[in-house]
Parts: structure tokens; C-alpha cells; sequence
């Protein structure tokens, strides 16, 4: 017998699965991003990488440096690679600037194992690299796992050298090993986060020794050896280096229907990935779109890399110099004041697994769209940027309105933890600003899980924001 369904019911908020709207076509567009998507991740595991990747897919696109520009019109478009690690982009729209742009802001940084300035020596006819984390990680994530080193060296000459050592099916990888479990009744009895100290992470690199008896240390000068034959380095050279040891995997496809994407850097990259193609899509906008791509989120925006500097409002006066007869300090003030902006950063899917340290009610989940997060921050929202009721509801009509699939939530319970974005740092400039990003599982580990559909979500939000 069929019940009828009750008016009052129509009044309820019931968010469901993006994956029942989907037809066959939409499928397909789905899954074909989400190929060109895991192209990205792999060739984007470390924050210069995917500075490189994002300048060289905007320049293939019509996005010229914003130096070789010398006046701006509606649809002009125009980048700003920053010390190779920050990312600005924008397209100039019909309105005047004054009025305000469309700001979409994530960060390329990810949390890692960087090398010690210092790092190589030898211990029991083995030679290692002490490392010292990035970022929040878990440290008994990084043992017993392969490892490929990406990094940069900068010679006293001036030369710059790339190297990236164990992506290749033909490179060696390198590893921290863990402690048999046979001997391991000390270590269990502790705490999982004494368990494993920081500089315990020391990734094995080496094992035979120089042909040579008289020499000290011959397994870490036969390495050195080897490092100069290829590279033309010396240990000195690491000193202006950097190193970074990430997983040596590619992104993969998770689940049995293959709804998934399971890959290292998925917080933040995803993020970068799709509001990337989404300022590539646009034209002629109404509000001028910036894109912008920032360093060093991680570890809280420091550095003239990160949403901190000055860096950002030097590109906006940049964009405003080409655009008036006269640089106009108010002007810019006035713009970034009246600027609409996405902080677009990933959030705590609800995981089966520990569902515990999250609100249901309050938690996102994957496969139900872009995720907005009205506040972050840690217990009593400090250090939260915390969007205003107005500005929430134009973002909730404009994705409704566009067939956005979206949800809403918070990060954890309130007395769980916590953590931020750059939100609070766009904020300084007066414009509104919430989270709106791809909720993940198994954040900061090195295998991220998210949805393909809200990762194709992801982008089409940013698209519609960027054009409204």
C-alpha cells in the first residue's frame, strides 16, 4: 500500500547522493575529467611541480605573463608564476575592477619529508638521509612504504638542477623501515604519536661500500659517488637544495565501480586542479576572475609564498596598473573590499570507520557534491574565518540554481581538534569568503580518498562562481 507523503516533509533538508543525477553522459564527462585530473596528481608531488604544471596548462591556454602585458581589456587573460611555487591567475571582466572580482584561492603544498640541509651518513655499513617532516602528518604513515626523492639543487654557479629519483619503473626507490613486530614490545606500549620520533624518519639510500678499505664511511662516499656521476653534485650542494621524499606511487582508481580516486596530495591539489580548468573555461566574465594558488598552508601561510605575504595584493595592484590610466591605492582597497572569494580547501569526509570524531548531522560525505564549510578553526572557532548568513545563501542560490550538487558541514566535533585554511588570511582584505572544497578520507595520509563525482562538482561550482 502506498503512503502519501505528508506536506510538512517537503520542508525538511535531505541531501542526497550526487550519483542518482547522473545520465550516461554526465558519467562519461565525469570520469573523463577525473583521468585528466589523475594525470595531474602525478606529475604535481611537490609544490614547484604543480606551480609548473599550473603555469604550463594557463600559458597553453591564452594566459600570458602578467610582465609581457602591457594594457588590459575585458577577456584579457594573465599569470604570475611567484618563485616558481606561487600561482596567480586572472581574467579580466566587463565591469570595472572597483566593483569587485571573483577570487577562488587553494594552495599546492602538501605534507612531506623534507631532506636536512645535512642530510646524508652512514651507520652500520648503510647509508641514510635524515629528513624533518612538513606539515601534519602522522609519522608512522611514512615507514615501510617506497619513497621517491623530488627536489631542486641551486649550485654556487647559479645553475638550478631538477631531480626526481624513484617515479620511473626503471629508478630505485628509497624507504624508512619499520621495526619487526617480534621486537617491537617497547614501541607498541607507547602512544601512537611517541611511537615513532621525528628524527627516527631516515630513509635508507645506500648499502654497497667504495672498493677501498682506507676510506671512512665508504657506503655514503660510494652514494655521493654515484650522485656526482649523475647530477654532478657534491654534499656540499645540499645545503642549497630542496628535497622532498613523497610516495612513490601514481594515483589510482579505488573501488570495484571505480568511483574513486585514491593518490598522495590530493589536500590541496584537487582544489588547484579544478578551479585551474575552471578559470581556463572562462571568457569574457562579468567581475574580473582571479585564480590564485599559494604556498605553505600547511604550516600556516608563512613565507613570501604563502596567503600571508603581500604577495597576492602585489599581483591585484599589478592587475590595476595595466587596467587604469593611474595606479589608485583606494582603488585597490576599494576592489578587495568588494571581492567575492572561495577558500577552495578539501574537508573531512564522514568515514565508516571512524565515525566517532564527527557530528552526522554536521558531516560531509563522499559522492554528495562540493562541500561548504561555513567555519573552520579549532573548538571555539579560533582562527576562524566563520561566512556571513548573506553571503552563504548567495553561494547555496547560486548552486542550486546552476544543478551544483553541494552539501554543508563542519570539519569534526567541536571538541575533536580542528584545523584552517586561508580563508581567514582573504578575509583581511574585507571581501566575503567561505570554504568550498572536496571532502576526503584518510586526509594528510599518503593515499587521499575523494569522489569523482565531487571532484567534477568541484569544478563546476568553481566555473559557475567564476562566472556570476
Amino acid at each position: 500500500m502506498n503512503q502519501t507523503k505528508h506536506p510538512a516533509e517537503n520542508l525538511l533538508y535531505s541531501p542526497k547522493s550526487a550519483w542518482h543525477n547522473t545520465g550516461q553522459n554526465l558519467m562519461s564527462d565525469i570520469f573523463a575529467f577525473n583521468e585528466e585530473y589523475k594525470s595531474f596528481l602525478n606529475q604535481s608531488k611537490t609544490e614547484r611541480e604543480t606551480a609548473a604544471q599550473a603555469a604550463s596548462l594557463a600559458q597553453n591556454n591564452g594566459f600570458v605573463p602578467i610582465t609581457e602585458a602591457k594594457q588590459l581589456q575585458p577577456g584579457s587573460r594573465v599569470i604570475f608564476n611567484y618563485r616558481n611555487k606561487a600561482v596567480m591567475l586572472a581574467v579580466i571582466g566587463s565591469e570595472p575592477i572597483e566593483q569587485g572580482c571573483n577570487i577562488i584561492g587553494s594552495h599546492n603544498d602538501v605534507p612531506r619529508l623534507d631532506l636536512k640541509p645535512n642530510p646524508l651518513y652512514e651507520k652500520n655499513d648503510l647509508a641514510l638521509l635524515k629528513t624533518h617532516y612538513y606539515g601534519g602528518i602522522k609519522k608512522y604513515h611514512w615507514l615501510g612504504i617506497p619513497l621517491a626523492l623530488h627536489g631542486v639543487i641551486c649550485l654556487k654557479n647559479g645553475t638550478s638542477i631538477p631531480l626526481i629519483i624513484g617515479e620511473d619503473a626503471s629508478d630505485p626507490v628509497f624507504t624508512i623501515t619499520d621495526l619487526l613486530p617480534h621486537l617491537a614490545k617497547d614501541q607498541m606500549n607507547k602512544k601512537m604519536s611517541e611511537a615513532i620520533e621525528g628524527e627516527g624518519l631516515n630513509i635508507l639510500v645506500g648499502g654497497i661500500p667504495l672498493k677501498n678499505e682506507n676510506v671512512t664511511n665508504p657506503v655514503k662516499l660510494a652514494v655521493l659517488e654515484k650522485l656526482n656521476q649523475q647530477f654532478g653534485i657534491t654534499e656540499e650542494d645540499f645545503t642549497s637544495a630542496e628535497f622532498e621524499a613523497v610516495p612513490a606511487w601514481p594515483a589510482r582508481d579505488v573501488g570495484l565501480d571505480r568511483s574513486m580516486i585514491g593518490s598522495y596530495g590530493q589536500d590541496d591539489r584537487v582544489c588547484v586542479y579544478t578551479s585551474l580548468k575552471a578559470i581556463m573555461d572562462v571568457n569574457v566574465p562579468r567581475n574580473t576572475s582571479v585564480n590564485i594558488i599559494m604556498d605553505k598552508e600547511e604550516i600556516g601561510s608563512s613565507g613570501n609564498t604563502g596567503m600571508a605575504a603581500r604577495t597576492f595584493e602585489n599581483f591585484m595592484a599589478e592587475l590595476l596598473d595595466r587596467l587604469l590610466s593611474g595606479y589608485s591605492e583606494l582603488v585597490l582597497r576599494r576592489c578587495l573590499a568588494n571581492s567575492k572569494a572561495l577558500s577552495a580547501d578539501v574537508t573531512a569526509g564522514m568515514d565508516p570507520n571512524y565515525e566517532n570524531v564527527l557530528e552526522k548531522m554536521n558531516a560531509c560525505k563522499l559522492g554528495y557534491g562540493v562541500a561548504l564549510t561555513k567555519y573552520t578553526g579549532t573548538r571555539g572557532k579560533v582562527h576562524a574565518n566563520d561566512a556571513h548568513a548573506e553571503f552563504l545563501g548567495y553561494i547555496r542560490k547560486l548552486f542550486s540554481d546552476n544543478n551544483i550538487p553541494w552539501q554543508i558541514g563542519e570539519l569534526g566535533k567541536v571538541d575533536q581538534g580542528g584545523g584552517g585554511t586561508i580563508a581567514y588570511l582573504m578575509a583581511v582584505y574585507g571581501m566575503d569568503v567561505v570554504d568550498c572544497g572536496v571532502p576526503l578520507l584518510g586526509m594528510h595520509s599518503p593515499f587521499e580518498i575523494s569522489s569523482k563525482v565531487d571532484v567534477y562538482a568541484a569544478y563546476q561550482a568553481y566555473k559557475v562562481f567564476f562566472s556570476h
